[in-house]
């Protein structure tokens, strides 16, 4: 049945949803989970984490503020051509942490094709090598920004929870413990992909004018910020901060505790309550400039991906299904003639064999059928199985070099400004590069923070 469900999540012989419902039905018959044990796999706390980001992020769309952080951004930064670029991508990035990269690209699409538009009547031919660079560089941001933060991107969340069922008694993945690797990693790989661009598509910026009167007129143009952006604002700083310190954060030999402790029963909170919680604040607070109406509504909230919902729900189906079926026992049996290659070739190769699944699949589904089969790995050769795991998770966010890899790349691509060649060519570059720095990070910083014993 696993095989069933890869073939139709990499061939879409079915929506990639409707194929994620296929353990419901088949898991009873089978006889390898009840029915209710199966469907208790598709809402659990990982589940309403995602649900509780996903609302703060609508309501960040609902009151235009994520246009205005991103202005500001970019009038920080600057504008001649390569740092227009770099603002640009900062300001993707930011917002890919936190809001789906699809929307994001969307969002700052207008932005850019306006500034390629007055580029292109101001410098003429010269402006054409800077939009490829431009929008290629938030293509590129819109992943990498996402691998940041545990809710980024929806292969982070699903292996928090395929992570959960493989090893029950393993610690939990902390928002923050995530925050402190994938952040200086997405930094990293940000700065890399923005001098990869701009030396290949800006290396001469003698022919294009700066932008600044441009955006200050765009930001102008939103006028004096309003009360509900404002409370929006403090409440996604707020949730920012509760999930980052919800649990004890260990620097050295200092401990800072962490919130929850403030409750005796602090073992039964978790980041999916806190996400819920802040959303359940948004549907209450009232808005004062639209009376009648609060911060958030349900017709704005019915706009959550369910279809992504039920996907990570299949996988973690099927994860569980590895293990109660015994296949994870027998692929880890099969796979102990790997024992004794070299670890960090191993890594590398399975961040590779990602990067280059996630082109033509889904980067979820993908990432879902992968990880049980690296945690049986991991046990069979007798390493740490976050040494895996969380490198391919990484890598299956780093599709740069097709258009069909995420939708950030079609969106770009669909503009006409960027040929086929400019993409592979730039994202078979990037990739090498990210599959090299996953690796490197994994085995300089990723034992510190994961406490991976090597």
């Amino acid at each position: 049945m696993a095989l069933l469900m890869a073939i139709w999540w990499v061939t879409e012989a079915i929506p990639i949803p409707a194929t994620a419902m296929i353990p419901v039905a088949l898991f009873p018959l089978m006889g390898i989970m009840s029915g209710n044990v199966v469907a208790g796999q598709y809402f659990n706390n990982i589940i309403f984490l995602f649900i509780g980001g996903f609302i703060m992020a609508l309501a960040m769309e609902r009151w235009n503020l994520h246009r205005r952080i991103a202005l500001r951004i970019i009038l920080l930064i600057g504008a001649s051509p390569r740092k227009i670029i770099l603002g640009f991508m900062i300001a993707t990035a930011f917002l890919s942490m936190w809001i789906s990269n699809t929307a994001t690209t969307m969002m700052m699409m207008p932005i850019a094709m306006a500034v390629i538009v007055r580029l292109k009547e101001e410098a003429g031919p010269v402006a054409g090598r800077f939009s490829i660079g431009l929008l290629l560089g938030i293509a590129y941001a819109a992943s990498i920004g996402g691998i940041a933060t545990l809710i980024g991107t929806p292969p982070n969340l699903a292996f928090s929870r395929i992570y959960q069922i493989s090893f029950p008694n393993a610690p939990e993945i902390s928002f923050a413990q995530w925050m402190s690797f994938g952040l200086p990693l997405s930094v990293v790989l940000l700065v890399i992909a923005w001098l990869l661009l701009t030396f290949m598509f800006v290396r001469y910026e003698s022919g294009l004018p700066s932008e600044r009167a441009m955006f200050r007129e765009e930001h102008r143009r939103l006028g004096p910020m309003a009360y509900e952006e404002k409370m929006v604002l403090v409440l996604f700083a707020l949730l920012a901060l509760l999930w980052i310190f919800r649990r004890d954060i260990t620097i050295g030999s200092f401990i800072l505790p962490g919130w929850s402790h403030l409750f005796a029963w602090a073992k039964y909170i978790d980041d999916g309550t806190v996400g819920i919680t802040i959303a359940m604040i948004l549907f209450l607070l009232p808005s004062k400039n639209r009376p009648g109406e609060r911060l958030m509504n349900w017709a704005t909230a019915v706009k959550l991906n369910w279809g992504i919902v039920i996907l990570f729900g299949g996988g973690f189906a099927l994860a569980a299904g590895f293990k109660e079926s015994g296949l994870s026992a027998w692929v880890a049996q099969s796979l102990q003639i790997l024992q004794g290659a070299p670890t960090v070739l191993l890594v590398l190769v399975v961040c590779v064999m990602l990067m280059l699944l996630t082109e033509l699949t889904s980067n979820t589904a993908t990432t879902q059928i992968v990880l049980p089969l690296l945690a049986s790995l991991a046990v069979a050769i007798k390493v740490h199985p976050l040494l895996l795991m969380i490198p391919a998770t990484l890598s299956a966010s780093c599709a740069f070099m097709l258009p069909v890899a995420t939708p950030p790349n079609a969106i770009v691509f669909g503009t006409g400004e960027v040929r086929m060649g400019h993409m592979i060519r730039a994202g078979v570059l990037l990739n090498l590069c990210a599959a090299i720095l996953i690796t490197l990070l994994i085995f300089l910083w990723g034992r510190v923070v994961f406490d991976l014993g090597i």
